[in-house]
This record gives structure tokens, C-alpha cells and sequence, in this order.
């Protein structure tokens, strides 16, 4: 069992994930330190916030986090931050208007792919390819079956908007928080869906250029689980912004959250806090 034998601090960042035979090992990172969470699984844990916030891009010391970790001017500055990134339907890449030309070109003009995932029910999301099996983590899925290989960002969310009028596109977190997830036929699901969008499909592959949208029909179901002892029956979330201690007995490990006995905290959002960890 990993021992914390002083008590480590750091700035808080998302979780680092690895799915290993089916089953999720989770990390802490506090700055360059990253600590194995999964053997720490019924014991007390305290997070402590210092009051200190440091931007994740710059390290500029800031009074409150934007965007989940970033300073005001980063927030208004980088592509990262753009509001294409949460709609990148949106995208205006192609406009010559992108805040980063060369962060575009990286990551977001590079193969994706459109996804359906049971995470509080079944939905659709995208991420680059690269990406996998870590956003479906993220995300808190049970289960996921990639469906679509596009070209850009922008072409997955295409898809993703056409897909989206007959299936969520967004995880109900206290849903995906108290487990008890039913299985679905992904498959059924996707051929459903190709089904009613067939004619839009054609269409948009044809708008974007043949070959620009590749449909998936051969890809396996992912199955995740997670490293859980216990769900909460009734979900209450901790904020470091109101209470800057956080404590209590881990009962489990799902998404981005780590889940105590005595309520649930979303480490991502919290982003370059400064916090210390005891156990």
C-alpha cells in the first residue's frame, strides 16, 4: 500500500489515468508529483487549499481560476480557451481567425473521433484520437464504442451536432457518481443512429470532402470499471472557493472525482490550486 509519510503539496491538475485489464489506476498530481490513489482506497484523506492560485499556462498568480486553471489574460489569449473548443462546430480555423494558428494545427486539424458513451446513459462526444481511452475516463463512461474517424475537430463537430438532436451529448455527474449504470448495446445504438442521419451523413461527407468523415463499423465496445468501494446514495460536492478543507474517508474513483465518505470534490475543475494532502 503507497504510505504518504509526510504530507506532499502541490498545485492540483487532471488526474492522469491508465486503464489496465478493464480497470482505471488513477494519480494525483501535486506539481511534478504524481501519487498512486488507487491503494489509498478506504483510507482518510485531507486536502488542504492554501489560498494560492497559479495559472497552468503562464504561472502567473491569480485570484480566481478561469476555464479550469487559467488566468484572466490566458483565458482571453489562448486557442485553448476559445469557445470553440466546447462547440467546435463553431470553429473558425478555416476563417483565418484562430487566436493560435500553430496550437490549431497541432491539435485541433488532426484525425478525431465521434463516440457514443453509457456514462449516466448513453451519449455522444468527441475527442482526438490520441485521446483514447482517456476522455471516455474522464468522462466517467462504463462503456464507449468509437462510431466515426473524421479529418479535423471542426468535422467531428459536425457530426457530433447532427448526432446530438436524437441522443444527449452531456453526463448527468451525479448520475455517473452513484453507479448503478445499465448496460446498453452500443452497437444497436450506433446503427440506429446511422440509420436516421444516413442522408446527413452522406451529405456532410460530401460537404467536407469524400473521405472527410469515415463511419466506424467494426470497432469493439470498451468496457471501463472503476476503482470503487462504495457510490454515495446522495451527492454533495465540496468547493474549495467556499471551504478550503476537504476530508474524509476515499470510497472510490470515477471521472475526475475523487469520492469521499463525506461528499465528492472534482479535482479537475480545481485546476492550479495550491493544495496539501494528507493520509
Amino acid at each position: 500500500m503507497a504510505e504518504v509519510t509526510d504530507s506532499p503539496s502541490g498545485h492540483l491538475a487532471k488526474m492522469p489515468v491508465e486503464l489496465a485489464e478493464g480497470t482505471v489506476t488513477y494519480k494525483l498530481p501535486l506539481d511534478e508529483l504524481r501519487l498512486d490513489l488507487n491503494p489509498l482506497l478506504g483510507r482518510k484523506l485531507r486536502l488542504s487549499f492554501t489560498g494560492a492560485i497559479h495559472c497552468c499556462h503562464c504561472g502567473r498568480r491569480t485570484n480566481k481560476s478561469f476555464n479550469q486553471g487559467y488566468c484572466y489574460p490566458c483565458f482571453t489569449r489562448l486557442a485553448q480557451c476559445d469557445s470553440c473548443i466546447v462547440s467546435p462546430e463553431k470553429c473558425h480555423f478555416h476563417e483565418g481567425t484562430c487566436r493560435e494558428p500553430e496550437w490549431g494545427e497541432q491539435f485541433c486539424m488532426t484525425d478525431h473521433v465521434v463516440y457514443l458513451a453509457n456514462s449516466s446513459g448513453v451519449k455522444v462526444g468527441i475527442t482526438r484520437v490520441s485521446q483514447l481511452p482517456t476522455r471516455w475516463i474522464d468522462q466517467g463512461a462504463v462503456q464507449a464504442l468509437p462510431i466515426a474517424r473524421v479529418k479535423s475537430r471542426y468535422h467531428s463537430g459536425l457530426v457530433e451536432d447532427l448526432l446530438r438532436r436524437h441522443v444527449a451529448d452531456k453526463t448527468n455527474w451525479r448520475a455517473m457518481l452513484k453507479g448503478g449504470i445499465t448496460p446498453v448495446d452500443l452497437k444497436a445504438v450506433r446503427g440506429q443512429l446511422f440509420e436516421m442521419c444516413g442522408d446527413e451523413l452522406d451529405a456532410l461527407d460530401e460537404r467536407c470532402g469524400i473521405g472527410a468523415i469515415q463511419q466506424l463499423d467494426d470497432q469493439p465496445v470498451t468496457g471501463i470499471n472503476y476503482p470503487v468501494l462504495e457510490h454515495p446514495t446522495k451527492v454533495t460536492s465540496f468547493n474549495f472557493d467556499k471551504n478550503p478543507v476537504v476530508e474524509g474517508s476515499l470510497m472510490g474513483i470515477k471521472g475526475q472525482y475523487l469520492m469521499l465518505d463525506t461528499g465528492v470534490i472534482n479535482i479537475r475543475k480545481f485546476t492550479s490550486y495550491h493544495v496539501e494532502l494528507s493520509a
